[in-house]
């Protein structure tokens, strides 16, 4: 399916060491002729990590976009009374958005650009990254599955014995899960092997 023309929103939210994996997730949106709109959560746009400076991620952003990224509420607001995105990507989807999402909390850019998506009956796309995926967060997630106009990035679990309830979903496949939410499909099988085990375990 081609997304020339297609207008993706492409959200970002805290999970901060998975920012460098959803970069070239961008820019195959962009080389498949995707309009990109960036948005970020203020965590994602605001807060230097171990992981890097926010205006470095903020530019880098910007570079591949085309343009700066979304980070308040006036900026996002249009999204939903001028219908101006095809798909909402959030990638990563933190454990924190899971729940905001589930428990209809629109306090960020993010999950307002998500909230109206879903008004104006449009797909979200969501890439889990979060450590509380199979804990606290799995009603969440649950609930999520079975709403209407979401999609998942296929997910598993990345470390099953150090950290069992977490989850992460393999950001290679972002694209494919776009085309298919376009298309009202969600992207299958939903679940694949995240762990790769050390040489001893094998």
């Amino acid at each position: 399916m081609s997304l020339t023309g297609t207008r993706v929103g492409f959200a970002l939210t805290g999970s901060h060491c998975t920012l460098g994996r959803v970069l070239p997730e961008i820019e195959r949106l962009v080389a498949e002729g995707a309009e990109v709109t960036p948005i970020m959560s203020p965590a994602a746009a605001f807060l230097n990590t171990a992981y890097g400076r926010a205006a470095e991620w903020r530019e880098r952003i910007r570079r591949i976009a085309g343009r700066d990224p979304l980070t308040t509420f006036p900026e996002v607001e249009p999204i939903g009374p001028r219908r101006l995105l095809d798909v909402l990507v959030i990638a990563p989807c933190t454990g924190n958005t899971l729940a905001k999402l589930a428990g209809a909390v629109t306090d960020t850019p993010v999950v307002m650009a998500a909230k109206a998506q879903l008004r104006n009956g449009r797909p979200v796309v969501l890439s889990v990254s979060t450590n509380d995926g199979l804990g606290l967060n799995a009603r969440n997630l649950g609930f999520l599955l079975a709403a209407r106009n979401i999609y998942f990035v296929p997910f598993g679990q990345d470390n099953p014995h150090g950290k069992p309830n977490s989850l992460d979903a393999d950001e290679r496949l972002i694209l494919p899960a776009v085309q298919a939410a376009l298309e009202g499909r969600q992207l299958q099988p939903i679940l694949v092997t995240r762990y790769r085990a050390p040489a001893a375990e094998v």
